[in-house]
Formats: structure tokens, sequence, C-alpha cells
């Protein structure tokens, strides 16, 4: 091809490009209104207010007298509903269902696994949970489910996937029920610095989005302890660090005392469950800034609802001996000042419930706001999404939820929302029955 034809091709192929771009059709336009607007980051009560979306974007936010819809705009009213961001939970197993643990666990497929995920993905995103952070699953089944999520194949929650929990042999992140002559082992298992070095490269060459480990033993698990530890500082320290040199941030499943210190000192993220945290713990969180997503909420079902969805008597204790321990040592940890980010562990109960750990948040040490900033702005600063999600303001994914009532006064109101909003898509609208 001379340089003249070169020439030539190439400015056709521009106004080729230039003419799809400007012939494509506008992103949908929104208005949402509303008669108040809970303003997340300062706890104030917003009046008459709209927000404006373009495409999957909030455009503008404001008092509804001053936001006029552009042509073609559907212009949604929610009367007198109260609107917030879309909730974020940082502890969730989309692919796992409370009658599945055990022995029963072990008979489930993990392509079976994942169709159970789209159905628990379309119950979260019904409650108003429009992000999670799914901190395990087998075979890489979450990250199969994100991606079918972010192609429009099903509808759920934006994920950030873990896929197989680190952890070593025999511990908590081992499924160990078999007996030896099955000589079974989880994916996500690796002993020693090299191992755990290369099962971290592998986990983020198949899409993971955070990486777990487990720094102790665990309630779910056969024969280990919650209290021990199951990984060295040197392992630790090696996994965070290299999940870090790849963008990867760190979670570490962590109940026992020494666990927490020496996970928070390797330099995780997030500290999963924290359930015998003390004061050196909660003085070494605060001097590292690492973040407590603690599942206060599920002990009720787990002790209420447990024995009859199958759980086992070791299981059980483990949960009596832990269960209120954990809630008291997140008392402190609250008011102690270490940064809390809203996690549930749902799979161990159903899915769709998330929104009851609100009030045992509240009922542990935090005010209404501050359990509702735990799963918005406190939430998106842990997952590195503060630009994305969080609180309702110009540049976020229109992802908003609306409720009865005023949640600061009665923050049970989030077990019931009415309204969901993802993507600048209407998920579920109870408000216009």
């Amino acid at each position: 091809m001379g340089t003249k034809s070169a020439i030539v091709f190439v400015l056709c192929l521009f106004s080729a490009v230039t003419f799809a771009q400007e012939s494509r059709p506008p992103e949908k336009a929104v208005v949402l209104r509303a008669a108040h607007i809970l303003d997340v980051r300062t706890g104030r009560m917003l009046d008459g207010q709209a927000v404006l979306i373009q495409g999957d974007r909030i455009v503008k936010v404001g008092p509804a007298d001053q936001i006029t819809a552009p042509a073609g705009a559907e212009v949604i009213d929610l009367g007198a509903a109260t609107l917030l961001p879309g909730l974020v939970d940082c502890h969730v197993h989309l692919t796992s269902d409370p009658e599945d643990a055990g022995l029963k666990g072990l008979t489930i497929s993990v392509p079976r696994e994942a169709l159970k995920g789209a159905r628990n993905a379309r119950r979260t995103l019904q409650a108003g949970f429009t992000t999670v952070r799914n901190v395990g699953a087998g075979g890489f089944s979450d990250v199969a489910l994100r991606d079918a999520i972010d192609a429009g194949d099903i509808p759920g929650p934006r994920i950030i996937p873990a896929g197989p929990a680190l952890g070593s042999t025999g511990g908590h992140c081992d499924e160990n029920y078999l007996a030896p002559e099955f000589a079974y082992r989880d994916e996500g298992v690796a002993d020693g610095v090299p191992a755990v070095l290369a099962k971290t490269r592998e986990v983020v060459k198949y899409g993971v989005g955070v990486v777990k480990f487990c720094a102790s033993g665990g309630v779910f698990s056969k024969g280990d302890l919650p209290g021990t530890t199951q990984y060295s500082m040197e392992e630790m320290t090696a996994l965070v660090a290299e999940a870090h040199r790849q963008g990867r941030k760190v979670a570490a499943h962590a109940h026992g005392t020494q666990a927490i210190i020496d996970a928070t000192n390797a330099g995780v993220d997030s500290i999963e469950h924290g359930s015998l945290i003390d004061d050196e713990g909660i003085r070494v969180m605060k001097q590292h800034g690492t973040y407590l997503v603690a599942d206060v909420y599920n002990d009720d079902f787990i002790l209420g609802e447990g024995k009859q969805r199958g759980f086992t008597d070791e299981m059980l204790e483990k949960e009596r001996s832990l269960g209120q321990k954990q809630r008291e040592g997140f008392r402190k940890a609250a008011q102690a000042g270490v940064k809390i980010a809203f996690g549930t562990d749902a799979g161990v109960y159903p899915h769709g419930w998330n929104a009851k750990q609100f009030a045992v948040m509240v009922k542990y040490g935090l005010t209404p706001l501050q359990a509702i900033q735990s799963a918005t702005v406190s939430a998106a600063d842990l997952l590195g999404w503060s630009d994305r999600v969080g609180s309702i303001e110009p540049g976020k994914f229109a992802d908003l939820i609306a409720v009865e009532g005023d949640p600061l006064a009665d923050v049970t109101s989030l077990e019931h929302v009415k309204f969901v909003m993802k993507d600048g898509q209407v998920i579920k609208n109870e408000q216009q029955r």
C-alpha cells in the first residue's frame, strides 16, 4: 500500500469511527425523585431531592425543583421514600447455602455451586446490596459468577471475588471431613513460603479481585480450633506482599487473638470475624488502619436454626463458645475507633437476609449512622472503590435503594428495601404498587 493509499485508508477509518460514535443513541436519562436523601457521609437528611442519572452514572444530585428532566428522560417519583446508596456487603459466600454445611457440602459440584450462586446473587441484589466481596468459592465459581453478571447474562450485585481461599493443610480452608484414604485437599491449600507465593499468583492468574486466606482455625471446619494460628508470620507476610504487588487487597479469616495480631502486622487489609480480639489486637489494627469485618448477626441464626439445618454438634459448640465473645470484642473495637466495614458471612445463613445485621451492630456499639456508613462509604474505602460506590454523588455508579421512613431512627427499615437500582437500571420498585 502506497503512502497516499494509506492516508486515504486512515482517513476513511477515522470518518467511519466518528460517524459510529455520533450516530450511537444517547444513553438513557432517568430522574429519581424522593422526599428524602440520606447523605451517608454527614448523616444529614436532605428533603425534596432528585437524582439525575445518565446511563449507569449519577450526573447531578440536588433539590428537585433545580433538576430538570432532559427530553425523553424517565421520571420515577418515589414519594415519601428515603433514598440511600446501594449497600455493600464485604463478606459473603454466594455459592454456599446454610443447608450445605458439613458433610453435605462434599456432595455439591462446582457447577452446582455456580448455579446456586446465580440464585443467591439475585436475592442479594433484591435485598438492596448492589456490591459484594465474595470471600471464598470452589473452582473459581465466584469469578465466573462475576463475569456472567458483568456481561448481563444474569442479575446480581457487582462482585469482587476471591476464588479458593488459601490455607494450610488440615486447616479451616482445607475441608477435612473425609478419611485419609481419600487423600483430599482443598484447591487453596499451600504450605511454606514458596508454595504460598505460587498459590497467590495462581488465584490472581485466574481472575480474583481479592486474596483471602485463613490465618486461624474456624467454626465450620472439623477438628481445628478457632483460636489457633494456621499460617506462620513468614507465610502471611509473603502472601500479603505478593498480593499487594499484584494490585489485590487481602482479607484474613482470623478468630484467634494471635492470628488477628499476626495478620494485621503482616499487612492485611481486613480482619474477618475477629472473634477473640483483645486490647493488643485493637491497638495494632488501629495503628495499621486495618478494617474489622465482623459477622455479628449470624450467631442468632446458627444457634437458633443450625441444628435443624444440619449443622454438626461440633459447629454448634464452637459457635456457643465464640458468638458472644465476638460481639463484645466488636463493641470494644468500635468504641476504640477501629475501622469497621459491613460483612455478614451470608451463606452461613440465607442470602437476602444481609440487612438483619444492622440492628445487631447498633445493639453492640455503633450508632445507626455508623452502621449505615459501614455498608456504604467505609465498605467502599475497604474495597478501594470509593470513586465508584458507597455514596450518592456525581460520577458514581447509579446504585440506589429506597426505604420507607427514616433509617437513622429505625435501622431495621433497611431490612425492607422497596426500590433497588443498579447501573441506572430499575431492579425492584414496590413503591409503584
